[in-house]
């Protein structure tokens, strides 16, 4: 065994003394064919489409935001058609109400009896579309949803298949006509992510191809619902040491104490950060979770989750992720 070898059987034993289970043989290739076939349409930077599988991995759910034309409706309409599963579009409007997505119990006049009409939210992968456009109480029946994974309705409680999974999108930029989610809602994301402009070569490639019109289309799913289940058991399964678990809890407390930040990382936010930090692990193809799992997903899984005092001065560079940046450098690493 080489250096590099050495170095790895070092890790591993610095984070576990017991043997570990190796991964079916037929993970890794899985998870592979799912990431590219969410690369023939969305062009745009790679480590999105691997956040957006780790929170479809980590039974979570994504916020897509940033400015109109970068591929936001395209990556999670890919992700959603790359699963063989019961997908609905919903382009949130001013207009809806909450049965509009949860459903509506009507009197059927033949059976004599009341009925329950599911909503859209029945589904294995929902796209809501601008969720910003609709009013608070519609998010709120969208958001409590996902985070309860039922919904309770004229006395019954109802569960939503499995997976679920939400993929909101939403434009910060557009203030008019828009309710932007509020901090205690946006909590049930597990990551918030921005995808920025493409890379020039990636932008040729769009302008070339023109993916949202033929391969978007065109494309199959990879995946069927069942195996989506399976992955997220073996997240379930990866091993996360305790020095992580205490690395995490003093980066909460870094948050906490931190004199820009009004309010720091919650407890179900650090929890988040774990279960992130898990699947990020299995879609490397290992059981086990390293310190760098961890901190790739601080910034989008703890951005939207805390509430900066006054506001940031963006003219002169300032900016959340900056500032979680620097409060991450002031917490040690466990390597």
């Amino acid at each position: 065994m080489g250096p590099a070898g050495a170095i790895g059987r070092r890790i591993v034993g610095w984070l576990y003394s017991e043997p570990m289970a190796d991964l079916p043989d037929h993970v890794i290739p899985m998870l592979e064919r799912l990431r590219s076939n969410i690369r023939e349409c969305f062009l745009g930077h790679e480590a999105a489409v691997d956040r957006v599988l780790v929170c479809l991995l980590a039974r979570g759910h994504v916020l897509i935001e940033d400015v109109p034309g970068v591929g936001k409706t395209t990556l999670a309409t890919a992700l959603a058609r790359s699963v063989d599963g019961t997908i609905v579009r919903l382009q949130m409007t001013p207009d809806m109400v909450p049965s509009d997505i949860l459903g509506v119990t009507l009197w059927d006049q033949h059976k004599g009896e009341f009925t329950f009409k599911p909503g859209p939210i029945f589904c294995n992968v929902l796209v809501a579309d601008e969720v910003n456009r609709t009013t608070p109480r519609t998010q709120s029946a969208l958001l409590e949803a996902m985070s309860e994974y039922q919904v309770s309705i004229d006395g019954h409680t109802r569960k939503l298949l499995e997976p679920f999974l939400v993929v909101a999108t939403q434009n910060p930029y557009e203030f008019e006509g828009t309710y932007f989610l509020p901090e205690s809602q946006l909590d049930r994301f597990l990551m918030r992510i921005r995808l920025g402009y493409p890379k020039p070569e990636d932008e040729q490639r769009v302008l070339i191809s023109d993916p949202t019109r033929t391969a978007l289309s065109g494309l199959k799913p990879v995946m069927t619902a069942e195996e989506i289940v399976r992955l997220q058991r073996l997240v379930d399964d990866v091993r996360f040491d305790d020095r992580l678990a205490r690395y995490i809890v003093d980066l909460a407390n870094a948050t906490r104490d931190h004199p820009r930040l009004q309010i720091g990382l919650s407890t179900r936010g650090a929890l988040a950060l774990v279960h992130a930090s898990k699947a990020t692990a299995l879609l490397d193809g290992r059981t086990y979770t390293l310190p760098e799992d961890v901190t790739k997903n601080v910034i989008p899984v703890l951005a939207h989750r805390v509430v900066v005092h006054g506001r940031l001065r963006e003219e002169d560079g300032e900016s959340i992720e900056g500032l979680i940046q620097r409060v991450m450098e002031t917490v040690p690493s466990p390597v």
